[in-house]
């Protein structure tokens, strides 16, 4: 049987499994990086954000870039985690009075709503040293050139040059009428884009990759980070709060510029269809069966309901 006919044969691949695996491995690996010990409060709030109920894909985009290059899931996991913990940080901060005041996050109350600002902050901070100290102290068989080189992307990534530079223009823009789609792409590929990229390129460098598959990763998680929030501006005005888990039409209430307000929904789809098509051309070359969980998961970002 030649090569293209068991390429016809192979069975298609499951994405819904290979996610339920994934999570259940990342949800064991945070519970047992953030245990419930004192002081209690801060933990239980920690905890509180890190383990709700979230899509984890940049832990998976990590961990998934990791094995396409050739490397596995354990090496992959502290780097993973330490994504989810920003995450989560990021999460908390972007929900209180002062940032975007939002009381529902992920089908329940804020972490503030729960735990006050003050502890909010206090467990944002913690969760965000953790990820540093995870990476360093877990991460094994990786050069410790290779672990810098991950604790500096992140660093990068997510500091003033990056998801806070987006945050910053995010709640400058919120009801000005000259604010464009240049504007606005620039805080999507920092406060989204960013984290999509710190993953995917973590796990690359984890696995061993070269720097031409480097590369092409960090093009791929721009354009899937940048698809996330298309898709993102899109469900906003088009489902409910109960659909979303969070609060509904925040964005046009807050009058933040969108892609819907902006082009409108239509030229909006059209463009996540657009980064779709970008981010699946980004994995050509690359072993198809390994590159199955990449083209999966930006399909799923590209058609999530939620």
């Amino acid at each position: 049987m030649d090569e293209s006919r068991e390429e016809m044969t192979k069975p298609p691949f499951d994405f819904k499994a290979y996610m339920f695996e994934k999570i259940n491995s990342v949800n064991q690996a945070l519970d047992i990086a953030v245990p419930l010990k004192e002081p209690i409060k801060i933990h239980e709030a920690m905890r509180y954000s890190l383990l709700s109920e979230g899509k984890r894909v940049c832990p998976i985009l990590c961990i998934a870039c990791c094995e396409l290059v050739g490397g596995n899931e354990s090496v992959a996991m502290p780097a993973a985690c330490a994504m989810e913990m920003v995450h989560a940080m990021c999460l908390m901060i972007d929900d209180l009075p002062c940032m975007d005041n939002d009381d529902f996050r992920r089908g329940k109350p804020s972490n503030h709503k729960v735990f006050g600002e003050s502890m909010t902050v206090l467990a944002g901070c913690s969760l965000l040293a953790l990820a540093f100290e995870h990476i360093s102290t877990a991460t094994k068989g990786v050069s410790p050139t290779n672990i810098l080189r991950v604790i500096s992307e992140l660093s990068r990534l997510i500091g003033a040059e990056g998801a806070a530079a987006g945050q910053v223009a995010d709640l400058n823009s919120g009801g000005k009428s000259e604010i464009g789609l240049e504007q606005v792409e620039y805080i999507h590929l920092r406060k989204t884009a960013a984290f999509a990229e710190a993953a995917a390129v973590s796990g690359a460098i984890l696995g061993g990759a070269s720097e031409e598959e480097i590369n092409k990763l960090r093009k791929y998680s721009k354009y899937t980070g940048l698809l996330f929030q298309v898709v993102d501006d899109i469900l906003d005005v088009t489902k409910s709060s109960q659909e979303l888990g969070k609060t509904a039409g925040k964005d046009l209430i807050d009058d933040k510029a969108t892609y819907p307000k902006l082009i409108g929904i239509k030229k909006s789809r059209d463009l996540a269809e657009k980064l779709l098509k970008e981010a699946q051309d980004q994995l050509e070359g690359f072993d198809p069966g390994k590159a199955a969980p990449l083209k999966a998961l930006v399909d799923f970002v590209a058609h999530r309901q939620k």
